[in-house]
């Protein structure tokens, strides 16, 4: 019989004198004695059941319950614990037995027998047809075993294992013995993942692997799951650890196939956010050195979004890759979009790299002016990621000024702020001159006076007409402008006419310094705003104000002189002070 092997055998221990009870046949294990300890009780039920004694083991165990309770020492406690998932196993009530099953950093309090033969039983229970869904079963195992075989801790399973051979395990023999039974147990788990159908993260494999290889345990016998033996981020983490990161991925990737959600900020994906990050990102080296240039920049950038910051190595295979992207060796360009997305994707990995937003701002021009007139949205589209990219680029600029050109010689419908900038940009554009100019004057003309019952409405009303139509006159062509000018001239004035009668003389100057209206235009107007100055003169005269009034009878005074003896049928004339001025000379710049 080799080592490995008999680390299966169960060999019942010698009987000695433990300060207790001796359970030996017949004897009435319940009777009184004053001398009875807890750890004696505990250690007579612990030979009876590797003597296989086992009617005895549960009146002793009961025992010492009613005498002790619960115990406060953590060996006693173990010691407990163990003995009731071992009863509970050979009962074959499994979930049972691993309710009792304390976590491998207390099975050290235990006793290593009764641990042994526990683990035993569940890895023949295990092995049996049928236990690939037994999660409790697993978890005993992956537990006591990785206790049993633990290489920073051996020294009471050694000597177990001494003791029942009466002669030391030679090291060399004990370490190939070691390492065939930790084989035999993950190709055991293994198989019954296969069978189950469980993928890598889920797997009694890892969570074998993963609790061998923990310093602290991350297998819970008690709050054993089928859907996973241990928590997702501890799985993935340790696949990772162990160069499984194809496997991770694999399996991550079948339970969450839109890739495009994978973000640390997502609680679904936080717990693997930090191991996922790394096989991409691992995974990004090794297609980069393979080719595959798009796909590389594919899982540099779902790391990132996972909260990966790329190091030296790794911002270095992103600017290879993007330089070749869209690109393959014999020299033959792959479609634009590939190219397109490929820089897309380096540049907001790499945003501080200037050569990258220059080539991809360079690509979106060349590929807005291959399909300017093909496909003349995707080239809008071009354009202005190009101007999103290198906000100043004059050809990405050009581009989309040329769109809107032709948008205005078909009479498409356009935006006000991207007319206007053309405009800016274009000051000779007639197409955009006359279009803002229409513009503006049809909104001023279905501009329509609030009902008079609501004052601040209508005073809204007629300024935002002035406004409109003043922008208007300002913009458009000379072939409308005189047009234009006399709609405004008329807002104005019914304006100045609201004011007067709503609102103070203050307000009715102000209209008339924004010189909208010059002085001699309108004689309604130039004696509307004469009124003003002279009520303002007589409200600053009650309020002490000499000098102030005495400003406002000459600034009166003189657009009174503008006007003309009687106002004329078909509009105003100039005053007798207008003569011998130029013709925009009003003097209305000199008022204050």
């Amino acid at each position: 019989m080799t080592l490995p092997t008999r680390l299966l055998t169960v060999v019942p221990c010698r009987a000695g004198d433990h300060g207790g009870l001796q359970t030996v046949q017949g004897k009435d294990t319940s009777e009184p004695d004053r001398n009875v300890t807890a750890r004696g009780l505990l250690l007579d039920a612990e030979h009876a059941f590797l003597r296989a004694e086992f009617r005895l083991v549960r009146p002793l165990l009961q025992r010492f319950q009613n005498e002790f309770g619960t115990s406060d020492t953590d060996d006693t406690s173990m010691r407990h614990a163990i003995l009731r998932a071992a009863l509970a196993a050979r009962a074959g009530n499994w979930p049972e037995a691993a309710r009792w099953c304390p976590d491998r950093d207390d099975l050290g309090w235990a006793d290593t027998d009764i641990v042994h033969s526990l683990a035993v039983s569940a890895l023949r229970r295990l092995s049996e047809e049928g236990r690939h869904s037994e999660a409790s079963t697993a978890a005993l195992v992956i537990v006591l075993w990785a206790h049993l075989l633990d290489e920073e801790d051996l020294s009471d399973f050694h000597g177990l294992l001494s003791e029942r051979r009466d002669t030391p395990v030679p090291e060399e023999l004990w370490e190939e013995a070691r390492r065939h039974l930790h084989g035999r147990i993950t190709d055991l788990l293994h198989a019954l993942d296969v069978r189950a159908g469980r993928d890598a993260l889920a797997a009694w494999r890892t969570a074998w692997e993963a609790e061998c290889d923990g310093i602290d345990p991350v297998v819970v016998p008690s709050a054993a799951d089928p859907d996973g033996l241990i928590p997702l981020g501890l799985a993935a983490g340790h696949l990772v650890r162990h160069g499984r990161r194809a496997d991770l991925l694999d399996a991550y990737t079948a339970r969450h196939p839109d890739t495009t959600a994978w973000s640390v900020d997502a609680p679904d994906h936080r717990a693997c956010a930090d191991a996922l990050s790394q096989a991409l990102a691992g995974r990004g080296q090794d297609r980069v050195r393979a080719g595959e240039w798009t796909s590389a920049l594919s899982d540099f950038s779902t790391a990132v979004r996972l909260g990966r910051t790329l190091g030296a190595e790794e911002q270095q295979a992103v600017l290879r890759a993007a330089a070749n992207v869209g690109r393959t060796n014999t020299g033959r360009g792959n479609s634009p979009v590939t190219r397109i997305q490929g820089l897309d994707l380096a540049h907001a990995l790499l945003p501080q790299d200037n050569s990258l937003a220059a080539e991809l701002t360079a690509e979106l021009v060349r590929q807005g002016q291959r399909v300017f007139k093909s496909d003349p949205a995707q080239s809008r589209r071009r354009f202005a990621r190009a101007l999103e990219v290198t906000p100043e680029d004059p050809d990405a600029r050009s581009g989309l000024d040329d769109h809107l050109r032709a948008d205005l010689a078909r009479g498409d419908k356009l935006c006000v702020d991207d007319v206007r900038g053309l405009l800016e940009r274009d000051p000779e554009c007639v197409s955009a001159r006359k279009w803002l100019g229409d513009h503006y004057a049809e909104l001023a003309r279905t501009a329509t006076a609030a009902p008079d019952t609501d004052t601040d409405d209508t005073r809204t009303t007629l300024e935002r007409r002035v406004e409109l139509l003043s922008l208007a006159v300002d913009i458009a062509d000379p072939a409308r402008n005189s047009q234009v000018r006399e709609q405004l001239d008329t807002a104005v004035l019914l304006l100045a006419e609201h004011l007067e009668a709503t609102a103070s003389p203050s307000d009715v100057i102000d209209l008339f310094l924004r010189d909208l209206i010059r002085t001699g235009v309108s004689a309604r107007f130039d004696q509307t705003v004469e009124s003003a100055y002279l009520n303002r003169a007589r409200e600053r005269e009650r309020a002490g104000d000499p000098g102030g009034a005495r400003r406002d009878r000459v600034c009166a005074d003189r657009i009174g002189a503008g006007l003309p003896a009687q106002g004329l049928l078909f509009g105003p004339g100039p005053g007798p002070h207008a003569r011998g001025r130029g013709r925009d000379d009003t003097g209305q710049e000199a008022l204050f």
